[in-house]
């Protein structure tokens, strides 16, 4: 009986063959199953209760069970279902190791008890295609030699398959090759190998090894395959001659080469291998002795060396073959030929000769004159007789080509000796050899000065303080100039350009030492006469034609304290005492005097500061340190003295301070002084005389004659009680002295015959305007009296007078 078992993972169908005998009692029946091989566990094989006519519920109970095969337990039975499944994967080939039968059972019985009974089950493995084609050794080599003919024959490892029929290994492929391809045979048990077979002759110099893929596959569905990597290696036969890089050298070799020296080194290469390629190099019989003697040929390497001195003169050109010969069994040769060509070496320095040199010139030589002629030569040929010439780029001097190796030296900038005085100018000269050779010659160029350069002083305009008072002769300053030629035009001569100042020359006063510029006073200078000179001085050198310049020089007199301050208010004879008087009655802040003192000196030394010296009673009179006012600090009383002595010191501001003195005694009295009638203008005119004559003297006498009148009537205006009158007094006369200065009210005299300022004094009785006229013969000095009120508490503004001088 035959049954056909569904294997549900396998999703297909089992043919199962099941035999009974014709008595179910007896044991000799067979149930036969087919299943393939490699079925998942649990997969149903067949349903055995109902092949073997079993009740499914009685399984449990008469205990059905299989044998164990090889202590392996492949099928079991479910006793609930009565279904036989598999219990553990079967592998066929595993099972069933020989491949002489294609065929492959499991037998197994199966037991049933109460009643007692044995079932025989046979079990066919079908075999499916789960094992690829494998060879014995994955990778194949073959030695073959590059002289093996073509259509050789060459056995390889044929590939195994456990699978069996179809399953087994069908063919072989072989990968793209030129030089093999395969041819399939069958053996006699039907397997299947492969013969390799040489379809094209090897050259182991186009390709020494040969690496191919031997693929076998198998007839099952879905086909698997194996391969297995063939490595053809070819061996070497000698068949290639040596050869060199070039048929032909060219080689340029230099004379006076060191003996040793390597000229060349020849190269010969055979394509062959071992000994096949190992050369030996050697002259040929073409080669001349003379060549042999002087060139030394390695045999080894190749290498060609200097083996003699070599000498241009003797021999220029060396002809020579060279043989190269392999080591092979049949020895192969290769050639060459070699030109050795010798080249002259640059051996001989080039040599430069002065042909003429003009040495020293002016300074102011023209620009593309010639200073030098030069020759140049060289004993070598070719470009190792070739000179150049050159001189630095820095210097002012060009080279020009004459004639053939010949040059000129010129000037191409203007020179300047004060910059640079001479040049060392360096001829070079160089051939053109390889390498070159070079030589210099060094000449020296000295420049003769031209006076081309002017005097030249530190500053344009010099500004020389002088103090008053100065020593004559006294140095004033150095006035030097600068003049960067030589010699007879570097000497400079120093003048002072004339000039007058009020018919005065300025050589009568100041004088120049002609020869190193310093600058003497010849007199001793008044800051009140001269403040400042103004004049030239010029440098002129010594050359041919002479050149010049001057310089502006500003001489500034400085002012020293030397005149001290001078009273001239109030007004007081010589030594005497100032008396004044005051009403007792006289408000505080009332003015009771007013000190004036003048200094001719500068603004500086003149500034005028006032002071008590002494006073009877600090605290009732003030006195403006400025202005040199006194004035009242409170009213007078009963108990204050009727006479008050103040002594009054006016300070100028010179370092040492000089001062004057006034001694005013204040009386006080009961009645006010009543004011002066206004008084006119009076001009007082004389004249300066600088020579005692007739006129001095009648000057004298009238001054003395007004003096003696003046104090007269000072001496009874003071012994008489004042009155009170509206009355004018008299105008006031001046008093001219010859040296000392005497101020009579409102009078000046200047002393030693020079005019100073005055500013405006004003006094309790008068105001004074004094004006410094030019100090020219025949000038006239006016004196301007202006009146004011005789009322102590009272003031009036005086207007200014002027200085006039006659037309």
């Amino acid at each position: 009986m035959e049954a056909h078992i569904s294997a549900p993972h396998w999703g297909r169908y089992v043919s199962v063959f099941l035999l009974f005998s014709a008595v179910l009692n007896t044991a000799s029946a067979v149930t036969h199953y087919s299943i393939p091989e490699e079925m998942e566990e649990g997969s149903v094989v067949a349903d055995l209760a109902a092949d073997l006519g079993l009740d499914v519920k009685t399984l449990s109970k008469r205990r059905i069970r299989l044998d164990v095969i090889a202590n392996k337990k492949y099928l079991d039975v479910n006793k609930e279902t009565g279904q036989l499944y598999i219990a553990e994967r079967i592998d066929r080939e595993f099972i069933c190791t020989t491949k002489t039968s294609t065929s492959c059972f499991l037998k197994m019985e199966a037991i049933v008890e109460n009643p007692q009974r044995i079932f025989y089950i046979e079990l066919e493995i079908m075999d499916i295609n789960d094992n690829a084609p494998n060879f014995r050794r994955d990778t194949i080599n073959l030695d073959l030699s590059e002289a093996t003919q073509a259509g050789e024959r060459f056995s390889v490892n044929n590939a195994v398959d456990l699978d069996v029929g179809a399953n087994s290994v069908k063919t072989y492929h072989l990968s793209d090759s030129d030089h093999f391809n395969i041819e399939i045979q069958t053996g006699r048990d039907g397997s299947k190998f492969a013969d390799l077979i040489l379809k094209k002759a090897l050259d182991r110099e186009q390709q020494a090894v040969h690496n191919l893929i031997l693929t076998a596959v198998d007839g099952g569905v879905p086909t698997r395959s194996g391969t297995a990597s063939i490595t053809v290696r070819v061996l070497d036969t000698n068949d290639n001659a040596p050869k060199f890089d070039k048929d032909n050298y060219k080689i340029d070799i230099m004379e006076n080469s060191p003996i040793g020296s390597l000229v060349v080194k020849l190269n010969a290469t055979d394509l062959d291998e071992g000994t096949n390629s190992e050369i030996l190099y050697s002259y040929s019989l073409y080669t001349s002795e003379k060549t042999q003697q002087t060139f030394h040929l390695n045999p080894n390497n190749g290498e060609i060396t200097v083996k003699e001195m070599i000498n241009y003169e003797d021999f220029r050109i060396y002809d020579m073959e060279v043989i190269a010969t392999d080591k092979g069994p049949n020895s192969l040769t290769g050639q060459c030929k070699l030109t050795i060509l010798v080249t002259d070496m640059n051996d001989n320095h080039p040599e430069i000769s002065i042909k003429s040199f003009q040495s020293p010139v002016k300074e102011d030589i023209q620009v593309d004159s010639v200073i030098a002629v030069v020759s140049v030569s060289d004993k070598d040929s070719g470009e190792n007789g070739i000179v150049d010439i050159r001189i630095a780029d820095t210097l002012p001097f060009a080279l020009r080509e004459s004639s053939d190796n010949y040059y000129e030296l010129v000037v191409s900038e203007p020179l300047d000796r004060e910059k640079v005085p001479e040049y060392d100018i360096t001829f070079t000269v160089t051939d053109r050899g390889s390498p070159p050779l070079s030589d210099n010659e060094t000449m020296t160029l000295e420049l003769l000065d031209v006076n081309d350069n002017v005097p030249q002083f530190s500053q344009s305009f010099y500004t020389i303080p002088v103090m008053e008072n100065n020593a004559p002769g006294a140095l004033l300053s150095s006035l030097t100039a600068f003049d960067p030629d030589l010699h007879e035009n570097q000497y400079l001569v120093y003048f002072i350009i004339e000039k007058e100042i009020v018919n005065t020359s300025m050589s009568m006063l100041f004088s120049i030492n002609p020869e190193n510029g310093n600058l003497y006073a010849l007199k001793t200078f008044d800051y009140e006469i001269e403040k400042e000179f103004l004049f030239h001085i010029e440098a002129r050198d010594s050359g041919v034609p002479p050149l010049s310049s001057n310089v502006t020089v500003h001489i500034v007199i400085v002012d020293q304290n030397d005149n001290p301050p001078v009273i001239v208010s109030p007004w007081r004879a010589h030594g005497s005492v100032v008396e004044e008087k005051i009403p007792r009655s006289t408000d505080k802040g009332s003015l009771v005097s007013k000190v004036i003192a003048i200094d001719t000196d500068s603004v500086q030394n003149s500034r005028i500061t006032y002071q008590f010296l002494q006073v009877t009673d600090a605290t009732l009179f003030s006195l403006d340190q400025y202005n040199g006012e006194i004035r009242t600090m409170r009213m007078f009383s009963y108990r204050d003295p009727r006479h008050q002595r103040l002594v009054v010191i006016a300070k100028d501001n010179g370092d040492p301070a000089l001062s004057a003195t006034v001694t005013i005694k204040l009386s006080t009295v009961e009645t006010a002084v009543k004011a002066y009638s206004d008084m006119t203008e009076v001009p007082l005119e004389y004249d300066i005389f600088s020579d005692l004559n007739l006129y001095l003297v009648i000057g004298l006498g009238s001054v003395s004659f007004l003096l003696l009148i003046t104090i007269l009537v000072t001496c009874v205006l003071k012994c008489q009680k004042p009155k009170p009158s509206k009355a004018a007094p008299p105008s006031r006369n001046s008093v001219i002295s010859e040296r000392n200065s005497t101020i009579a009210d409102s009078t000046l005299v200047s002393n030693d015959a020079y005019w100073y300022s005055l500013f405006l004094a004003e006094t309790r009785k008068g105001k004074l305007v004094v004006r410094q006229p030019a100090p020219k013969a025949g000038s006239r000095y006016i004196v301007s009296s202006l009146p004011r009120s005789t009322g102590l508490t009272e003031t009036s503004d005086s207007a200014a007078s002027t200085l006039q001088y006659p037309k």
